[in-house]
């Protein structure tokens, strides 16, 4: 399979798993948009990577907990390019301490950017994929999230929602041509 000429956006692709995704979908010729929240010299040089590969490429600043930003960076991204093919949901943070040491705010942090975070850029997505006729969600999940893991019990809820939402929106979207899968990769 090629994604020559393929639209994809990588939440959380300015670093570690997400930059090396937006590289190995650049070689085989997709146009990427490499979302990020904070480090905007990591976007770049990933941008200026998947250029010297030959393909297009655009960094976005948007923090995916909040739908306004995300809803407008996907509107964004439709307008220039005219599609999205693929959205990879790789955006996440880890807070990780015992419970008994575990604040709200840690809690919140997880959950916000690891689970909602996939709901907006999914949900600010899907119209755009459903008017295409075709789409592709990849979420990214955790081996802690089937298992769980001492001292992450915000990472490990987050993670396991994904599974579930993931399961849930392959079964809403199937019909209409979007797939929808989760990975699950252990510790990096």
């Amino acid at each position: 399979m090629t994604l020559a000429g393929k639209v994809c956006l990588v939440t959380g692709g300015s670093r570690g798993i997400g930059r090396g995704i937006c590289m190995e979908l650049a070689r085989d010729g997709a146009h990427i948009i490499v979302n990020y929240s904070s480090d905007e010299k990591a976007a770049a040089e990933a941008v200026s990577e998947v250029k010297r590969l030959g393909t297009k490429a655009r960094m976005y600043k948007a923090d995916v907990s909040s739908f306004v930003q995300v809803s407008k960076m996907i509107e964004d991204v439709y307008n220039e390019f005219g599609r999205i093919d693929v959205l990879i949901n790789n955006a996440g943070v880890a807070k990780d301490t015992l419970i008994l040491r575990m604040t709200e705010e840690d809690w919140n942090k997880v959950i916000d950017i690891n689970l909602k975070g996939i709901f907006n850029t999914s949900k600010a997505c899907v119209k755009y994929m459903v008017k295409q006729k075709e789409g592709k969600i990849i979420n990214l999940s955790s081996i802690v999230g089937i298992y769980g893991n001492a001292g992450q019990v915000n990472y490990a809820a987050a993670k396991a929602g994904i599974i579930g939402f993931t399961k849930s929106l392959a079964k809403e979207l199937g019909s209409r041509g979007i797939t929808v899968n989760a990975v699950a990769p252990g510790f990096i």
